[in-house]
């Protein structure tokens, strides 16, 4: 198997990934997954294609992760993750439906709304005043 290269994304992070056969080597910017992501939710968030899968320990996963804070990483690299595993069990396989079902495959395209003119915030609006 050649390496697989696919790009996750989740508001302004973006996750690169390398994905060969190996022991089960993640490295997120050339840290072990557990040091980069030292909260539970995070590595859960991230691990979670995998787990689902039951292919941990199966791939050498090397990935760079930039922008966003921690939330965003750790689920840019879980949609890298997930399309990586259906580029290398295909596109018809029953792995690629268990992964559609949990909803790892959609790319969350929520992203912060921007400032509008004449108000301080995206919504917030200043106090009006009729006289």
């Amino acid at each position: 198997m050649e390496t697989i290269h696919t790009v996750g994304k989740r508001k302004t992070a973006v996750a690169r990934l390398y994905m060969t056969e190996g022991k089960g080597n993640i490295l997120v910017n050339g840290r072990k997954i557990e040091d980069y992501f030292p909260a539970l939710k995070h590595l859960y968030a991230a691990m979670q294609p995998l787990t689902l899968l039951g292919v941990q320990g199966q791939f050498d996963i090397n990935i760079n992760v930039q922008g966003g804070g921690m939330t965003g990483q750790a689920e840019a690299v879980r949609h890298a993750i997930t399309k990586a595993m259906i580029e290398a069990f295909g596109y018809e396989s029953e792995e690629r439906k268990k992964l559609k079902e949990a909803g790892f495959l959609t790319r969350d395209s929520r992203v912060v709304e921007r400032k509008k003119y004449g108000q301080p915030k995206a919504r917030k609006q200043y106090q009006f005043s009729k006289r």
